[in-house]
């Protein structure tokens, strides 16, 4: 399969290292994958990631690699607004896509890329990368296993420092004219996913966005105004009845890539976190207290590197992985269904089509003053 890759920022390097690395972890692969091209926003950034990746094409548009009859997939890891565009044109060439978070910047735009993938029959995936993770598969085993029971509750936060400096120039992910949106977009996105992905579908929220700092330093260093949330918080409904909260913030001092997930339901409970990526915390409330508390607690399953086969040959079951484990199970998801021509494979279009839902939701919410249902 060879990948037109849309972007070489830090995702971009990413899932090149990603499709890279996937012969060492995974066993008697039945495909073989590479980048066969890389588009920029400079030709000059193009070439010098084609260089020095050997990358064969080094493209001067997103079409070339689009257009390219030799080409299979689009990767795609450029700025927000421009997804909805590219994904059209991507999908309607017959290329399977790999897009990063959020899929688009509105709801009627999701919607529509996920009807056309679906009528288009190609593989389309959005990369929430963190369900890839041990501790976040053996999380989901268990609810699926129904260890949990019935969901009641649950807390999600994803907390960042990197807007705590305003002395620092501001990003393109902190300009919703880029973005699309603010932190709810960026990290919103994924602890939403985590809720989604192991209670289900959401039904209300109420949303509370928070700009801490007015005016920041621009990209060319003048004051600008910042019209982006740099944090958000949500309660919400789920369609299982479960209540709980979202927070989401690049403005949290003192962290710093601290994604946490709690689910508390009637026969267990699950804890996890990004800064712990080796273990799951899970809580068994079948058993009996007893005397001292008996077999009661939550046990630390040492979910490492025993990921189910065809993984977990490299670099072993014991040794500890990290946040790069999730971007390579995530392309390893995409590329076998690819494969396989499951257009169903999930997190699909439909799943980040739901995300877009409950953020938009949610913003809504922000602007009315009341809840919202999805």
């Amino acid at each position: 399969m060879k990948i037109g890759l849309l972007g070489f920022g830090s995702m971009g390097r990413t899932h090149a290292w990603a499709v890279d690395n996937l012969k060492y972890f995974y066993k008697d692969l039945p495909f073989d994958a590479g980048i066969e091209g890389v588009y920029t926003r400079t030709f000059e950034t193009a070439k010098s990631a084609s260089a020095a990746f050997c990358f064969p094409i080094a493209a001067k548009s997103e079409d070339e690699l689009i257009y390219n009859d030799d080409i299979d997939v689009i990767d795609i890891c450029t700025p927000n607004i421009s997804h909805y565009e590219t994904l059209k044109k991507a999908i309607c060439a017959g290329k399977h896509v790999y897009c990063e978070k959020p899929l688009c910047v509105t709801e009627a735009q999701a919607l529509e890329i996920a009807e056309l993938a679906e009528k288009k029959g190609v593989v389309g995936k959005i990369v929430f990368n963190t369900r890839y993770l041990a501790p976040m598969l053996r999380a989901k085993q268990l609810a699926d296993e129904g260890k949990l029971g019935r969901i009641l509750s649950f807390r999600s936060s994803f907390l960042h420092s990197s807007a705590t400096d305003i002395s620092k120039p501001s990003k393109w992910k902190q300009n919703r004219d880029i973005c699309g949106g603010g932190v709810l977009f960026d990290l919103g996105s994924h602890a939403i996913d985590l809720v989604y992905h192991i209670c289900g579908r959401f039904k209300e929220v109420s949303g509370k966005s928070q700009i801490a700092f007015e005016t920041r330093l621009g990209p060319d260093l003048k004051p600008w105004k910042t019209n982006a949330d740099e944090a958000f918080y949500m309660i919400a409904e789920l369609e299982c009845g479960a209540v709980g909260t979202i927070e989401v913030s690049k403005i949290a001092a003192g962290s710093n890539d601290d994604f946490t997930l709690e689910v508390y339901g009637t026969k267990g409970s699950i804890k996890f976190s990004l800064m712990d990526p080796n273990f799951l915390y899970f809580y068994d409330n079948t058993l009996s207290p007893g005397e001292l508390g008996a077999e009661r607690g939550f046990k630390k399953i040492e979910c490492v590197g025993r990921y189910p086969c065809p993984a977990g040959i490299f670099p072993g079951v014991s040794a500890p992985s990290g946040w790069l484990r999730g971007h390579l199970g995530s392309m390893y998801a995409f590329l076998d269904a690819v494969y396989k021509n499951d257009t169903c494979a999930h997190p699909n279009m439909w799943d980040a089509y739901h995300i877009q839902k409950v953020m938009e939701a949610a913003y809504e919410s922000d602007r009315v003053k009341h809840p919202v249902s999805i």
